[in-house]
């Protein structure tokens, strides 16, 4: 047995990103973009609470609590030196997060020491900070999808006219477009954008409201309830919300954290339905992915092209509907003004929630900037459909001709079901249109006419450009003036 010590607490948090003997996270490491990476980051977590020390600090000072200008400019000259290893060694005795923060950065501007954190609560720094994060990162995530968004659009736009086999159930049903098939997974997305763009800008500040949400202690130090409005307000302001939430426990209902995990979720679902679609259409030789040209897609056989954008951001979107469960389930297990169980909870669940979400919008970006389109693959596909589809057009016409309906309508079904055994027993291509050709009720049809493609695409091309012209172009370009508007880099892998 190894006489070795096992590494300290300390040492084991210390030992830094680089180490390659404990679990790294893959979001970080593999699949998030560095932005969002960066938002729910220590160093940015951490700072933001300083923001709000100083922010409680100067609005205190403008109610007229003893604090001296001079504090404060000490206070924000160090918002971003944390020194995490005094953070680490007042939290191994005082067992705090919070308060070994708050004695960490005493210790780095000792003049401001005893005006730090005066009547709040460990969550009058935390919430805020938490809900300040989620702000930023919905908006972050707002303009990584009006990106995938704008991409999208412009694929449906290029191929609105291109006929193709429409499927139901799996199996060839009436024609579409490829850019109306792809203007389904737009539609989705276009409504994912407005409601990650509503939910950042409805958020709330918490607010200034003490241990169990009354506001007791700013009372006491104030004196009045309208200075301690005064002093919410300015508080607030300073962190960039127009308005605080009315009422709150210790903490802001966790409902708000239910609601941006279930608008993830749904994107998630959203994502999934259109990768889903591409893996299928890449099986059928119709689409492909982006493929490098020194890409591998199998170790074993040396022709495979995987779809393994997709399938990458179809797992990443299960991982991400599942972590949305936590939230709803914490918001249920709170307690009178607060239980401490939300809190390991929402520390794994609301930033990985994030970093799944920005892996899946770069993983679209990348795969709806880069499909590539088999023009002669899908119109093989839909010749060879076309006599089945183009029945219901033959039949009227005969009809038109003066033929008996009913009596038509049984020969098409026999011929028909005698075309499909030839495919299917006999893997032979569909005779349908000879034999109809060849059937005297049928004679004289111009059937070059009735089996042209774009003539059993219904409103297809139409519909896909009315939704780009009302609906998506709108949206982007007012997302655009608003400054919402970032492709995600290139991911490293």
């Amino acid at each position: 047995m190894s006489s070795r010590k096992p590494a300290s607490r300390s040492r084991r948090r210390s030992a830094g990103a680089d180490r390659r003997d404990a679990w790294s996270n893959p979001l970080i490491e593999r699949y998030a973009t560095r932005e969002m990476a960066a938002i729910f980051s220590d160093q940015t977590r951490y700072a933001t609470w300083r923001r709000i020390w100083v922010a409680l600090a100067e609005a205190q000072r403008e109610l007229g609590l003893p604090i001296r200008a001079a504090q404060i400019r000490a206070l924000k000259q160090h918002i971003d030196t944390i020194d995490f290893d005094a953070v680490r060694r007042h939290e191994r005795q005082t067992r705090h997060d919070v308060m070994a923060h708050i004695l960490a950065f005493g210790d780095q501007v000792p003049q401001a020491r005893g005006i730090l954190h005066t009547g709040a609560t460990s969550m009058d720094v935390v919430d805020n900070a938490d809900l300040i994060l989620m702000r930023d990162a919905l908006r972050l995530l707002t303009a990584r999808l009006a990106a995938v968004c704008a991409v999208l659009a412009d694929f449906c736009e290029r191929y609105a006219a291109l006929p193709a086999l429409g499927m139901t159930h799996l199996q060839p049903a009436q024609l579409t477009t490829v850019g109306k098939r792809a203007s389904l997974w737009l539609a989705d997305l276009l409504e994912d954008l407005r409601r990650l763009d509503g939910l950042w800008r409805s958020l709330r500040c918490r607010g200034l409201r003490g241990a169990s949400g009354t506001q007791a202690s700013f009372l006491r130090l104030l004196g009045s309830g309208a200075k301690v409005r005064r002093l919410e307000t300015l508080f607030a302001r300073k962190l960039g919300f127009d308005a605080c939430y009315p009422v709150t426990g210790q903490t802001y209902s966790r409902r708000v954290d239910a609601e941006v995990l279930a608008a993830l979720a749904v994107f998630a679902s959203d994502a999934t339905r259109a990768c889903n679609d591409i893996r299928l259409l890449c099986m059928l030789r119709e689409l492909d992915e982006p493929f490098g040209s020194k890409q591998v897609g199998s170790s074993a056989m040396p022709w495979k092209r995987n779809p393994m954008l997709s399938e990458r951001a179809t797992g990443l979107a299960r991982v991400l509907m599942h972590l949305a469960n936590v939230a709803p389930a914490t918001q249920a297990a709170q307690m009178l003004e607060r239980t401490l169980d939300d809190s390991s909870a929402k520390r794994l669940a609301v930033p990985q929630a994030f970093l799944a979400a920005d892996a899946i919008c770069a993983i679209l970006h990348r795969v709806f900037a880069g499909l590539v389109v088999y023009p002669a693959s899908i119109e093989a596909r839909v010749r060879a459909e076309l006599p089945f589809i183009a029945a219901e057009d033959i039949l009227m016409q005969a009809v038109a001709r003066g033929g008996d309906r009913q009596a038509l309508h049984e020969r098409i079904r026999r011929h028909a079901v005698a075309a499909a055994e030839q495919v299917k027993r006999h893997g032979q291509p569909a005779d349908l249109l000879e034999r109809l050709r060849a059937d005297p009720a049928f004679a004289g049809l111009d059937f070059s006419r009735l089996l042209d493609p774009a003539r059993h695409a219904g409103l297809a091309e139409r519909q896909v450009r009315e939704l780009l012209r009302r609906e998506v172009r709108p949206t982007l370009a007012k997302l655009k003036r608003a400054g919402l508007f970032a492709p995600p880099p290139e991911p490293e892998v």
